[in-house]
């Protein structure tokens, strides 16, 4: 018997393609958020709605159009989502093989695909994909609208923000959906449908669980805000949001969704989503006080900025159970730095703040970027040698990506430089990836240097060495065996002699 729904959201999946092999226990299980935070904004207007997370599920395309098949929704809809903002275009790969074999399956239904991917290039979305609908922007006006027409008259659909459909074969754009103001995101966007997801399969980052690497379970992610008021040149953040934008839930708001973890789930492992949480006092702080008063005992991390961090916020930061904060260091190169439009700090601002953070009590999570447009290989190893003398708790290295949305997607259209050939090549951790070049470098030379980057930082004896000073000989013998991994990759050139030398 099929249950009958207004709107059913789909997580896609293709974890096993995104993440190789480490997609099968060291990856994060993530909830998917803006699924699960548009279904209850739908719940709110009186529509019945349901939630499939394939990804959660492990779902094969097959699976997942049969778990499909137990609904009867007048709307399907695909949600690629990220936590953040570089995993939409990754997941448009299983979205791309899901959505076309719903159709096949399902020709009568009603698909839509939504989320940061789609909305930074909606028009090729429509022309490339299966789906009926394209829904650029945050999504909620455009799929109350949908579900307010017949679905089909162009008359009704014409009406409708944010909507891209198919007249006569061709793609028509109705009009640029307005954001939701902050004043209205608690009616709007009332929370996120946990009721409606598989809270038993979520699973946190390894490293988050440093020193009790087998307790990852039970996890959760939430978003506090949205947007970001940055213009970094490697982020998409912005294209959902159609420019840069920052609006939060009021704290008082946000601790309701708190309780609901902590009481009904028993949550303790938990990431902020925001793109940037210590930003605006009068959020990050009072959220603060109002989880130091309820003593949850959460272990959380959180993004920030080596310009946003003040000494005065540690201890309160702390007390909330904020144990790891992820700051985007980015390149150890601040010429390299002021090209992409990534702050006005200095190299000794880096460290310290880093030390300021750790004295808290705090652990750090260094991000990097290897091949951003002014590097090369001596910059990229002015950024490796910036991370071993940081020597963070964590360090996650990526490669620079041009993913659409952002400056650099616009950079390598207009100077045609090499793209991946399909979306699973934006993915860091996939055998297709290939990183945007540089005025110097390849793709393929940046990828190389940053698997090389990564295999000094893990098997470095300095890092091992806090490791298990800090979280014990558990945790370092993990990571030996962790870096015992190695990527296979179709692009990645050789360094040369000089450089590993």
């Amino acid at each position: 018997m099929t249950q009958k729904v207004d709107v059913l959201f789909i997580h896609p999946n293709a974890s096993e393609k995104i993440y190789q092999g480490l997609g099968g226990e060291l990856s994060a299980i993530e909830p998917p958020l803006w699924a699960g935070l548009l279904a209850n904004g739908m719940r709110a207007k009186g529509y019945s709605v349901a939630i499939l997370d394939s990804e959660a599920e492990g779902l094969t395309v097959d699976g997942t159009v049969q778990r499909a098949s137990q609904y009867e929704p007048r709307l399907m809809v695909l949600v690629v989502y990220g936590q953040q903002p570089s995993a939409s275009t990754q997941n448009m790969f299983g979205a791309s093989l899901i959505g076309t074999a719903l159709k096949e399956a399902f020709p009568e239904r009603k698909t839509a695909m939504a989320g940061g991917h789609v909305s930074a290039l909606p028009e090729r979305t429509l022309r490339e994909e299966k789906a009926d609908f394209v829904i650029q922007g945050e999504g909620l006006s455009t799929l109350h609208g949908l579900l307010e027409s017949d679905l089909s008259s162009s008359a009704a659909l014409n009406k409708i923000p944010g909507l891209w459909y198919r007249e006569s074969g061709r793609p028509v754009f109705t009009f640029r959906a307005e954001l939701i103001c902050q004043k209205d995101l608690p009616k709007e966007l009332p929370g996120v449908a946990w009721d409606l997801l598989p809270m038993d399969k979520y699973r946190a980052h390894n490293w988050h669980c440093f020193g009790r690497v087998n307790e990852r379970q039970p996890y959760a992610s939430i978003y506090t805000s949205l947007g970001c008021p940055f213009q970094c040149s490697f982020c998409c953040i912005n294209a959902p949001f159609g420019g840069s934008s920052f609006r939060y839930w009021e704290p008082e708001f946000m601790i309701h969704e708190f309780e609901i973890l902590h009481d009904r789930y028993g949550v303790r492992n938990l990431k902020f989503t925001d793109e940037m949480f210590v930003l605006k006092e009068p959020h990050f702080l009072k959220l603060c006080d109002l989880l130091i008063e309820r003593n949850y005992g959460f272990n959380i991390w959180a993004y920030a900025r080596i310009d946003t961090v003040k000494p005065a916020y540690l201890e309160k930061l702390k007390k909330a159970g904020v144990n790891w904060l992820a700051l985007g260091i980015e390149s150890g190169s601040k010429y390299v730095r002021s090209g992409v439009t990534k702050g006005r700090f200095d190299q000794q601002d880096i460290y310290d703040t880093v030390k300021r953070i750790q004295d808290a009590g705090i652990h750090v999570i260094g991000n990097y970027i290897f091949g951003l447009p002014d590097d090369n290989y001596q910059t990229m190893q002015e950024t490796l040698d910036m991370a071993v003398k940081l020597n963070c708790e964590m360090a996650n290295f990526y490669s620079a990506m041009a993913y659409p949305g952002s400056k650099l997607y616009q950079i390598a259209v207009e100077k045609k430089w090499p793209l991946p050939e399909n979306w699973l090549g934006y993915s860091q951790y996939a055998y297709e990836c290939l990183p945007l070049r540089t005025e110097t470098l390849s793709g393929g030379e940046v990828l190389g240097f940053r698997d090389h980057a990564w295999q000094t930082y893990f098997t470095n004896p300095g890092y091992l060495n806090l490791l298990e000073a800090k979280f014990g000989k558990e945790t370092s013998d993990h990571i030996r065996e962790v870096s015992k991994y190695s990527l296979k990759r179709k692009f990645a050139v050789p360094l040369p002699k000089e450089i590993i030398l």
